[in-house]
Formats: structure tokens, C-alpha cells, sequence
């Protein structure tokens, strides 16, 4: 299935898309009947109401007005969040009977029925919320799950974060389908604007993801975090992702853009994290069971056990999963492990402690990389059997957070980890036989600890009520990286055989970082706010060790060994600045403006490692740069969504990769990576989805029976128009990239095409449910993009070269009946031979090509 998407095609649809949001946008304000949102304050000026209205407070059992408590009308799209004073209200309430429900942390939850019996009635209600030692955000989660789509944003403060005027994607796991147990990152950021996915693991080992033109390498150009703090090998000197959790154990997946380097760290990228589940908060004990099978010999076992204990006190939730397979292609064996354990005490009714650990330890063989000819040819084959890779990560997150007053909270999260990965193998380039020889062994080794303090203070000024939030951050890590000789036999053999003296290369980078940040919402109307942020870093980081220059003769014994030994360090501080910007035209339209300095610090750890396929510049210097969003979305009446952003990146002294040819016969077409220019990245992100039986539902039906007057008796006519068991939804998630090199005296690359950057990416599909079946299908396509700076399109290392255009089909269904799931999977179904990648080291160097055709089967018990 090869064929090319015009560019103008799709500028025209994202002009009409745009077009499209604006008109519903003026119109939604002219006709809105519902008040589904509340600003800080509202409630206590609200505007005059032609229907019925509800006012009313929340207080606390010493009477006192309980400030962010959310109000809502079950089952209804009616919610509020209490101002300053406890108060919310709504307007335009249709006549019938309602329930009130209320509920904040801590507290446990109200519920106060009442009628509308009146077109213009005025009701008062006021609710007092008992103390509760129990998290009550499940039932927020729960109450809004009808309105995600499968995606949503952040809310303005959450978490102990600030996100207004930010882009913010979360990925609500619960309400999607897709092949889980492998972690298919088609499927899972299916509806993440802007993402290029690196699909050279198709058993969910490793996440590869960049958004906005960004390398997706190990996801290193986001910040990734689980439940908050640091996962990746190293934030500052390696910020590289070997471990990513199971798709099957979280609830969400959270997505910021390039603005959260004031809050979460300087990546260009912005932020990724994982937010795992909690135990059931009705049952004491609740088991679930995945058993998956699949091609290739895929087999995947996950069991989780959680509830709440110790009279509501204590959420604790577990799981162990195993999973092993031969791989698409041959070479690909691999076995994975994966233990996890969360307990959540709410110790007083102020004070809550949190313990994660974490366990993770996998050994894949690796295929290597092919040829241009060699993938054509077939893509399955290999000539690499003596590859592997290992990884081992423990992890270990401790929270408290305290709640000084209901405008006043501290959170203090710590986090440490210790890991190592290696790999052995051949790094020779594909095009060069395997004699057998000794295989390359590099190993490195993380340890790493860290603490973030956050601080978050509500106050008033007049009548508006703003939000301040001021952290800090202590870290400190020490990587270790060792390069040489192993074995010349094809096991998984991970020994040098000179370990007091291996023959590349032998550091430590110990690096520290301190960090100060703050944030500020400042509400200027009920419509408009302005959140200017600064963070102060201070970064040092420290290169201890020795590399060899070994030059060999035509036999390959070495003929002339360098001992090169170094001591060096770089320290700096630096201030970045950001401010965001937020208007609300309506309850359901925002149009939202941002910039955020960005700076990226150089990758020590790669500095000194030996490859034939790259060399490094040894005066690389860090990356500087700022990111820009302009963007306005939207959400009409649950049935219509729509999120279009125009960003602008900027980077100076851009770390890329050049192909050279300029040091014969040492070297002859080399990959030299080096600061080789300036870049920016602009572009467009679009996503819309839209409920089709519910706009069915939205349409009138003509009835002589129906009563006119009767706005209750018009919402259930409105509401029987389609079947209520079914729901069918489609989406479409397209971006447009134009990234280039600028102000270099470089003719190799100037005005060229930034690498990895995909000029469009389009993922649209539609979803169909109805009682316990769910079903999905979707489209993905990549536009052409290259490996390196100088946009070759081939060569004979196959280290370089275009990454064709590929459309990929998947289909998903799942089934529950009573305690039983049954999910299948259908991936690649028209069986396209495409790669994502080209790589210059593990698991390559070549092409690595992607999954064809497989088929995946999950059998679910919940007990």
C-alpha cells in the first residue's frame, strides 16, 4: 500500500477544522443550556439566569467554607469546583428531579437530592462534608470517564502542579482499546498530537517517542517520570528510558509540552508521566489476572492485587508480570520480569504517606540492523546472532504530603535508583562481515537519588482568587560507563575479559543539580489568566576516567595503544523564564498562549564510548533554545472535541549528526555528532473526535406529543432519539512539521531537513461500543523523513538514509461478561514492511525494521 498525501490536502482540512471550531465556538455561547465549569469565584457574582438555579456552600464539620471541593449533578454534565468562600452555583436547569453530590480529599461524600418543579425557581443548598481519612479521586475519575474520549487535559492545579494556559494531552487508558500487553505505542498515543514513534520493539520493552521533531530515542527528550519522580537512567547526563510500566497497570498517561521545563526539568520535550493505578477503594482484596498469547511465541502474564485496608486508611496496590517470545524477526528472543508494589496511608486527616518500589530485569537477543538491499529483500532475516542486552532497573518513590489549610498544601517526593544496562555484540557496520571475533561490551551503571519539594498556597486579591506554587530540587547522580573486549562466543556472556583494564574505555560522570522554580496564576477576570513562571538551575557535572586510542593492522592485532586518562567538570547556573496565557471565551472554549526557554545538557556518558559508525566532537556544548504554543480547544456538550495548537522551537547549537567523508583512510563516510547548527521547528497540531450518537441524540425529534413547555420532557426526547447502550466515535489526530537547519556556514546542511522529523503525521479511527463489546480501528501514516542532517538517501552502512512513507492498519475488540474479559488484537493487518529507524549502535547499526503482521489474545478475570 504505497501511495503520497499532498501536503496542501491537509492544510486545507486543518484551515476548515479550524474554521469549524470557531463557528461552533460563537455558537455554543449563544446557545448554551448548561453551566458545565467553574471559575475561581464565580459562583459569587453570577450572572443572571432566565431558567432555574442552584446555589449554595460546602463546609467542613467545623463549619468552615471548604475551598476546590467538586460539586457535580449525577448524571448530568453539570460540576463546579467551590471558590474562595465554598460556594458554587448553576444555572439553566431543566425541570425534574437531581442529585447533588459532593466530595473533596479527605472528606467523605454528600450526597442531597432536590427537584426542579419551575422554569425561574431559586434553590439554596448547603452541604457539610465529614472527615475521612480515604482519597476520594477515583470518584472524580469516575464521574468524568463518559467525557474523555479516551483523552483529556489536566486541569488547572493538580497534582501539586500548575497547568493553565499549557498543553496538556492525558491518555485515559480505561476508555480505549488496543494491544495492552505488548504496550503498542500506535494505539496507546494514538490521539497524542505530534508524536514520532519508534516501533523497533514490538514487545513493549522500551518506549521510543519524540514529539515536535524531537529525536524519539529512548524517549530521552522528555522528562519521564511514574507517579512524579524519575525513572530514566540519568535526568541530566543520560536522560534515557530502558524501563517503561506496563501499559496494563496504569490508569493514565500524562503528556506536557515544552512549558513544563519550568516545573519538571529543562528537556525540550516537556514531560511524560505515568500515573499507576490504585487499589480498589470498596474491597479490602481485588485480583486480576491477564494471561496474553500471541505471534511469534508471545505469551505475557499479569497479576495485580489491591484494595484498601486498616478501616479505609491504607490503599495498597501490587503486580508481578512475566513475559517472554521469539520476535518478529530471527535473533529476537527475549524474557522480561516486572514487580511493582504502591501503599497509600492517609496517616491523619492532613497527612498522607505514599511507598512505591519497583522491579524490573529483561534479557532480549538482538537482530542487528540490515541493508537498504537486505530489508528488501527480507525484512525477517538477520546476520547478527551474537547480540544481546540486559537490563536490570530498581526503583524506589517516597511521598508525604500535608495539608496545612484548604489553601495551603506541601508535598515532598524522594526517589532513588539503581540500575545498569549492557550490551554485547558486534558494532561493526552491517556491510562488514562477522568473523567471530571478540564482541564489544559496554556496561553501564546508574545510581541516582533526588528530592523535590512543592509548595502550592491559594490566595485572594479583590474578587479573584489566585494560585502560587514554589518548589525545589536536589539531585544528585553518579553514572558509570565501561567499554571493551567480551567474549567471542554468541551466549549472553555480559564478562570483559580484561575487567581491571578493558581496552576502549573506563568513567564515572558524577553530576549535581539544584533547582529552584516558581509559578503564579494570576486570574485577571473570570475569563482571563496569566501564569509567569522562573526556575534557577545550577548544574555540575563531572567526567572522571580514561579512553584508549588503539590503531590494529590488516589482521586486526593491535599495533599502537594510547592511554588517554581525564579529569574534567563543567558547572553553570542560569535562569529560565516562561509565561503562559489563558482565556476562556466560554464554559467550553479556551484559547491558550505560551513560551518557555528550554536548555538540554550534553550527554556525558556518550562522549568517551568507541564506535566505528559515529565520532564524537570532544568539545560538544550544551543545547539552548525556547518552545512556543499558540492554541484554542474545545468541548462542546460532550459531543465535539477539538484541540489545534501552532508551536515554534527553537534550538541554538543543536547537537545533530553529519555524514562526513573528510579523514581518510582512518575514517571514510563517518557519522561526526557534534553542536553542527541552529534548528526551529514550526508546525501544526490537530485533534478532533466526535460522538456520532450523540449528535444523533442532539437533533429534535417531531412529536404531537411532546410538550414544548416541558424542558425536562424535551432533554428525554432529545436523549431516546439513539440507543443508550451504544456509543460510536471517531477521531482524527494530524500534524504538519517543517524543521530546518539555519544560520550555518555549513553547505552540507544549511536549510535542509532536520532529522527524524516527520513533515506529517496523520492517525485517525473510530470506535464503536455497545453494552460490554467495544471495537476499534485505526490508521496511522508517517511521512518521509531522515536519519541525518545531511538528508542522504542512502548509503552503504545503511547507518544513513530516507526513512520511507508508511500507512499501517490495526484493529482492536474486547468483550466483558460478569468477571470475564476477552480482548484481541489484530496489528498490521495489511502485513506493510516499513522501519522506523536507522541505527548507528545497539540494536543495530542498520535498518530495524518494524512488526509485521501479528495477532495478540488476552484472556481478563477480576475477583
Amino acid at each position: 500500500m504505497k501511495y503520497q498525501i499532498g501536503h496542501s490536502f491537509f492544510l486545507k482540512i486543518a484551515i476548515s477544522c479550524y474554521l469549524l471550531f470557531l463557528l461552533l465556538a460563537w455558537g455554543q455561547k449563544a446557545r448554551s443550556q448548561q453551566n458545565t465549569a467553574a471559575a475561581p469565584d464565580r459562583s459569587a457574582f453570577a450572572p443572571k439566569s432566565k431558567g432555574a438555579t442552584l446555589q449554595g456552600s460546602v463546609l467542613d464539620a467545623d463549619n468552615e467554607p471548604l475551598i476546590g471541593a467538586t460539586v457535580l449533578i449525577k448524571n448530568t454534565s453539570f460540576k463546579q469546583i467551590t471558590d474562595t468562600k465554598g460556594n458554587f452555583f448553576f444555572k439553566d436547569l431543566p425541570q425534574g428531579d437531581y442529585t447533588l453530590l459532593a466530595f473533596a480529599f479527605g472528606k467523605a461524600t454528600q450526597e442531597r437530592d432536590f427537584s426542579i418543579t419551575a422554569p425561574n425557581q431559586q434553590l439554596t443548598l448547603a452541604l457539610t462534608l465529614t472527615d475521612l481519612a480515604q482519597n476520594l479521586d477515583a470518584v472524580e475519575i469516575q464521574e468524568q470517564r463518559e467525557a474523555t474520549f479516551g483523552i483529556t487535559q489536566l486541569k488547572a492545579i493538580e497534582n501539586f502542579g500548575i497547568y493553565e494556559g499549557k498543553k496538556t494531552e492525558v491518555v485515559v487508558l480505561e476508555d480505549l482499546n488496543g494491544n495492552f500487553a505488548t504496550n503498542n505505542p500506535r494505539q496507546v498515543y494514538a490521539k497524542v498530537t505530534g508524536l514520532n514513534i519508534w516501533e523497533s520493539d514490538g514487545a513493549g520493552l522500551q518506549l521510543g517517542i519524540g514529539g515536535r521533531g524531537l529525536s524519539p530515542n529512548r524517549t530521552s527528550n522528555f522528562n519521564v517520570r511514574q507517579n512524579g519522580y524519575d525513572i530514566s537512567a540519568d535526568a541530566l547526563g543520560y536522560p534515557e528510558s530502558y524501563y517503561t510500566p506496563p501499559i496494563e497497570a496504569l490508569e493514565r498517561i500524562e503528556v506536557i509540552r515544552g512549558a513544563a521545563s519550568l516545573q519538571y526539568g529543562t528537556q525540550f520535550g516537556g514531560l511524560v508521566n505515568f500515573r499507576f493505578k490504585r487499589g480498589n477503594e470498596n474491597k479490602k482484596v481485588e485480583l486480576i489476572s491477564r494471561q496474553s498469547i500471541g505471534s511469534w511465541g508471545f505469551f505475557n502474564s499479569f497479576n495485580s492485587l489491591g484494595g484498601t485496608v486498616a478501616k479505609g486508611k491504607l490503599n495498597y496496590y501490587t503486580y508481578a508480570q512475566y513475559k517472554r517470545g521469539n520476535g518478529y524477526r530471527e535473533n529476537s528472543e527475549f524474557e522480561y520480569y516486572n514487580f511493582y508494589g504502591s501503599f497509600d496511608f492517609q496517616a491523619t486527616e492532613k497527612l498522607n504517606l505514599k511507598l512505591d518500589l519497583t522491579k524490573m530485569h529483561y534479557l532480549a537477543q538482538q537482530a542487528g540492523g540490515l541493508t537498504d538491499r537486505m530489508f528488501a529483500d527480507n525484512p525477517r532475516q538477520s546476520i547478527r546472532a551474537r547480540n544481546w542486552f540486559l537490563v536490570d532497573w530498581n526503583l524506589v518513590g517516597l511521598e508525604a504530603s500535608y495539608l496545612f489549610s484548604p489553601q495551603t498544601q506541601i508535598n515532598i517526593r524522594s526517589f532513588g535508583l539503581i540500575a545498569k544496562r549492557l550490551a554485547l555484540g558486534n558494532l561493526e557496520r552491517i556491510n562488514v562481515a562477522d568473523f567471530g571475533e571478540n564482541r564489544t561490551l559496554i556496561e553501564g551503571g546508574f545510581q541516582n537519588v533526588g528530592t523535590e519539594l512543592r509548595l502550592l498556597h491559594r490566595y485572594q486579591i479583590g474578587k479573584q482568587t489566585h494560585a502560587f506554587l514554589v518548589g525545589t530540587r536536589l539531585y544528585s547522580g553518579t553514572t558509570s560507563a565501561r567499554q571493551g573486549e567480551g567474549s567471542a562466543g554468541s551466549d549472553a556472556n555480559f564478562t570483559f575479559l580484561n575487567p581491571n583494564n578493558v581496552e576502549n574505555s573506563d568513567y564515572l560522570f558524577p553530576n549535581k543539580n539544584r533547582v529552584v522554580f516558581v509559578e503564579n496564576i494570576f486570574n485577571l477576570s473570570t475569563k482571563l489568566s496569566l501564569t509567569p513562571g522562573l526556575r534557577f538551575e545550577n548544574i555540575q557535572t563531572f567526567s572522571e576516567g580514561y579512553f584508549k586510542q588503539r590503531v590494529f593492522d590488516a589482521a586486526g592485532n593491535v599495533i599502537v595503544e594510547n592511554r588517554v586518562d581525564e579529569n574534567l567538570n563543567r558547572k553553570r547556573s542560569f535562569v529560565l523564564a516562561g509565561l503562559g496565557l489563558s482565556y476562556k471565551k466560554t464554559e467550553q472554549v479556551e484559547f491558550y498562549a505560551n513560551f518557555s526557554q528550554n536548555y538540554r545538557a550534553i550527554n556525558f556518558s556518550d562522549l568517551r564510548i568507541v564506535n566505528p559508525n559515529f565520532v564524537i566532537d570532544p568539545n560538544i556544548q550544551d543545547e539552548k533554545g525556547y518552545t512556543a504554543d499558540l492554541g484554542c480547544r474545545g468541548n462542546f456538550k460532550d459531543v465535539f472535541v477539538l484541540e489545534t495548537t501552532l508551536f515554534y522551537l527553537a534550538y541554538r547549537d543543536k547537537i545533530g549528526q553529519v555524514l562526513r567523508a573528510d579523514q581518510p583512510p582512518l575514517y571514510n563516510d563517518y557519522r561526526f555528532r557534534g553542536n553542527i547548527s541552529d534548528a526551529r521547528n514550526i508546525g501544526l497540531e490537530t485533534f478532533a473526535e466526535v460522538d456520532i450518537l450523540k449528535l444523533r441524540r442532539k437533533r429534535p425529534k417531531k412529536s404531537a406529543d411532546l410538550n414544548q413547555n416541558s424542558p425536562q420532557n424535551t432533554q428525554e426526547k432529545l436523549e431516546n432519539t439513539a440507543p443508550k447502550d451504544s456509543k460510536w466515535t471517531f477521531f482524527v489526530n494530524f500534524s504538519l512539521v517543517d524543521a530546518r537547519y539555519i544560520n550555518t556556514q555549513d553547505a552540507t546542511i544549511a536549510n535542509k531537513k532536520v532529522e527524524m522529523v516527520a513533515p506529517l503525521m496523520l492517525r485517525t479511527g473510530t470506535t464503536w461500543k455497545y453494552k460490554s463489546w467495544s471495537n476499534s480501528l485505526q490508521f496511522s501514516h508517517t511521512g518521509e523523513h531522515f536519519s541525518d542532517a545531511t538528508n542522504a538517501r542512502r548509503t552503504a552502512t545503511a547507518v544513513e538514509g530516507v526513512i520511507a512513507a508508511y500507512q499501517v492498519w490495526d484493529i482492536s475488540s474486547s468483550y466483558t461478561w460478569k468477571w470475564l474479559t476477552i480482548e484481541g488484537s489484530l496489528n498490521n493487518i495489511f502485513n506493510q514492511s516499513y522501519f522506523t529507524r536507522r541505527a548507528e549502535g545497539y540494536p543495530g547499526p542498520g535498518i530495524i525494521p518494524a512488526d509485521g503482521r501479528g495477532f495478540f489474545l488476552t484472556l481478563q478475570g477480576r475477583f
